[in-house]
């Protein structure tokens, strides 16, 4: 089994979707380990955090119990998930969670592949791309909690660890598998930890992915995934170890759908501007009203005395100008946790209304909603875009929950998201 630790909600599901589109069976957890008696058969087991800004201390502790439980449930490797675009602050927390990681499993080298392609994020000579942009010239620039000034990503991840860091470069990973291993072996034998290596297609990240197949800790986003993924299912097929499997069907059906979203980045805007022509929406000001309970009741009795049959958008996400004004005048950290506490509390009201199809815009959006459910984990279910999986949970009345990251998705994405299954000719 593969053991994958996510640092957000919404890259544990992009990562789960690379193991499986690879033929691994895959189960996500939410928050931390679960009661494994219940869990399906797997072949990758995804526990996806809630680290990516908060205390490095924290996100150290929370990552390592969640990978000791793995080791102690089979994992012969760990994949340490984060953002394509190495969301992290000027201290972390990639480095210091990766150095954990590093010292428990005694791994001498370590793989660093934050490219995905199929998501225009990819790296050439250690700068990472965000399209034809530069990271540091993309609208990464202005994230509200991890603001991406420098694309070199050797350089980025030099001001979080004290290993040694080194680069294997593009004309190397053209040369394949071997090529990689032998600097991978290389760097191991100068002392040099971590090998943030170049790809710019899923071609270089499958090779990357077989010459890194038997180390114990490999990190990167969701295109290694897929290429580590592809390797290990070859591997399980000749050894008749990989059963065969269907997609999962859909237990919700056609339901009741809601979208929450408070993602400020530049898609997520366009996908909610293009939602608004169509469906009736609520925003969610903080500036105004900077009490969470406040917020989240006003915006239910929106929803109670809605007569419309468009599933409803209830949105917090601001362009970049007024993004600043709010933390401005009410700080990052404040701004940020009365919104996701009212969006967690929003999503509890919508459900027991009888929602249970819940598109979420954001990967710190997700994260408060899936706490505030109580959600635990789920099956992996088709994707509504790269991506981007639908999950199904257990129980009597299972939930759809879609949790988009922010930047993922093209503009119609969340109208597909509800039209498709939200109930023709129904008042919300």
């Amino acid at each position: 089994m593969i053991g994958a630790i996510a640092d957000d909600f919404t890259g544990g599901t992009d990562v789960a979707v690379a193991f499986r589109r690879a033929g691994l069976r895959t189960v996500v957890l939410f928050g931390g380990p679960g009661d494994d008696d219940r869990l399906p058969d797997h072949d990758a087991l995804v526990i996806a955090l809630k680290t990516r800004t908060i205390d490095a201390s924290d996100a150290v502790r929370l990552t390592l119990d969640s990978a000791v439980w793995l080791r102690e449930r089979g994992a012969d490797q760990i994949y340490f998930k984060y953002c394509s675009t190495f969301d992290s602050k000027p201290e972390g927390n990639i480095g210091p969670v990766a150095d954990a990681l590093a010292d428990y499993l005694d791994a001498q080298v370590v793989v660093v592949a934050p490219s995905s392609p199929e998501h225009l994020r990819t790296q050439y000579m250690g700068h990472l791309f965000v399209g034809p942009l530069l990271l540091s010239d993309s609208p990464m620039r202005h994230h509200p909690l991890t603001p991406m000034t420098d694309s070199r990503i050797p350089e980025v991840l030099r001001t979080q660890t004290r290993r040694g860091v080194s680069l294997i470069d593009h004309g190397t990973v053209r040369a394949g598998r071997s090529e990689i291993r032998d600097r991978l072996d290389a760097c191991r034998l100068s002392g040099i930890r971590y090998a943030v290596v170049d790809a710019v297609s899923d071609g270089d990240l499958r090779e990357i992915g077989y010459a890194a197949l038997d180390d114990i800790l490999v990190t990167g986003a969701a295109g290694l995934a897929g290429g580590l993924g592809a390797a290990r299912a070859e591997r399980l097929r000749k050894e008749h170890a990989l059963v065969a499997h269907d997609l999962h069907d859909d237990p919700v059906g056609e339901a009741p759908s809601v979208v929450l979203a408070g993602s400020c980045s530049s898609r997520t805007l366009e996908q909610i501007a293009r939602m608004q022509q169509e469906h009736p929406s609520f925003h969610l000001d903080a500036v105004l009203n900077p009490d969470a309970t406040i917020l989240a009741s006003a915006a239910l009795a929106w929803y109670d005395d809605l007569d419309s049959a468009g599933a409803p958008l209830i949105y917090s996400s601001l362009p970049p100008e007024k993004l600043a004004h709010a933390q401005r005048v009410l700080g990052t950290e404040r701004s940020a946790h009365i919104l996701e506490t009212a969006m967690g509390m929003i999503a509890v009201g919508i459900r027991d209304r009888g929602v249970r199809r819940i598109v979420v815009a954001g990967g710190e959006t997700s994260g408060a909603i899936v706490t505030a459910l109580g959600i635990n984990g789920g099956l992996i279910g088709e994707e509504a875009a790269a991506g981007v999986p639908w999950i199904y949970t257990a129980g009597a009345v299972p939930l759809a929950l879609l949790l988009k990251s922010g930047n993922f998705g093209d503009p119609d994405l969340l109208v597909r998201s509800v039209s498709q299954h939200h109930p023709t000719g129904a008042t919300t």
